[in-house]
């Protein structure tokens, strides 16, 4: 491999849950030549990336473009700043935007600043990213546009969000089309299923919510009687796919990242607990709650378009990812690494 080989990528939320995963696999694969992080930190965490690699903190005003210098910086910003988004992206080849306000119940909430950092942060990455020439944009939406379609869900379902976090997804495929269209933006869109995995001290999913209340002697509440259903991918499997798309050379393009397997929260509660007990001696007092509003019944996808375009396909089991992830939160005491 020579130097011009070599990429500088951009990781907007790089220093949370997938953006850690990835910023250890490219570090790993000796593919890149700089990395810029840029992240607010309101989930995100500096000590994860130091944990990780040397880092250089720099303010978004004094970032130089980047292939100026090697190595990994972060830089604490907001998405929605579109002014440090065109700095900040100046010289980048791949635009990883993985920076987003995450979760139905949030949305609900707030569903003006769900939109403001979800649809207007993407607006201001593909601009700056269509002004800086980058060779490769990556946007990491997720099963919520569809709503309540029939699952397994596929690319060709239209989109009927249930909640705004689903909404503001939708927008952000949408917006990454238009640029593929109109400007010529190699844009890809990846639909992630339900993602768990290390790093994930700050997420909100259900994985990491069950390890973080088994980690504090808490019992697990299954909402709704647990019969809902999710995709639950492992997230060494997600950056495989994050990679090969970067590599994908073609726009506009739109794919489910999932394992194609459905499984109910009361099946997941099952094995997770079990691999507690066996493990680690851990018992788990499980119990019933109410269905939460705007939750999906069912949801699991189809992912034949991801496996015949990228290459790519799932080798992690469920029972292996979560074994893993257990390991990962009880080493480090089921905390969220503190900036």
């Amino acid at each position: 491999m020579t130097k011009s080989d070599l990429k500088n990528w951009l990781i907007t939320g790089g220093a949370g849950f997938i953006g850690a995963n990835l910023l250890s696999a490219l570090l790993q694969r000796g593919t890149v030549r700089q990395i810029r992080i840029v992240d607010d930190l309101s989930t995100g965490s500096i000590a994860t990336v130091k944990h990780l690699t040397p880092l250089r903190v720099l303010d978004s005003g004094s970032a130089e473009p980047m292939g100026k210098d090697a190595g990994v910086e972060l830089v604490q910003v907001s998405v929605t700043d579109g002014d440090a988004a065109k700095r900040l992206t100046e010289g980048a080849d791949v635009v990883v935007h993985l920076a987003a306000n995450t979760g139905v119940q949030p949305s609900i909430r707030n569903p003006i600043a769900d939109a403001t950092t979800n649809v207007f942060g993407i607006l201001n990455y593909l601009e700056a990213a269509r002004e800086a020439g980058v060779k490769s944009f990556i946007f990491s939406s997720s099963g919520a546009p569809t709503g309540r379609a029939q699952p397994p869900i596929h690319e060709e379902i239209p989109c009927k969000p249930m909640s705004p976090y689903g909404a503001s997804k939708l927008a952000g495929e949408g917006y990454c089309f238009a640029y593929d269209a109109a400007y010529g933006l190699n844009t890809v869109a990846l639909r992630f299923s339900n993602v768990y995995g290390k790093y994930s001290g700050r997420k909100g999913s259900v994985v990491a919510h069950f390890l973080r209340r088994a980690v504090a002697g808490q019992s697990w509440i299954l909402n709704g009687g647990g019969t809902q259903t999710r995709d639950f991918i492992c997230v060494d499997d997600l950056v495989d796919a994050i990679m090969l798309a970067a590599k994908l050379g073609k726009g506009g393009e739109l794919f489910q990242i999932a394992t194609a397997r459905e499984t109910s929260i009361a099946e997941l509660a099952s094995i997770m607990s079990a691999v507690l007990r066996e493990e680690h001696g851990i018992e788990i007092k499980l119990e019933q709650g109410p269905a939460l509003q705007g939750d999906m019944p069912r949801n699991f996808a189809d992912n034949s378009k991801a496996r015949a375009m990228l290459g790519w396909s799932p080798r992690v089991s469920l029972e292996s990812g979560i074994k893993t992830t257990a390991e990962w939160f009880l080493a480090d005491q089921g905390q969220p690494l503190r900036n």
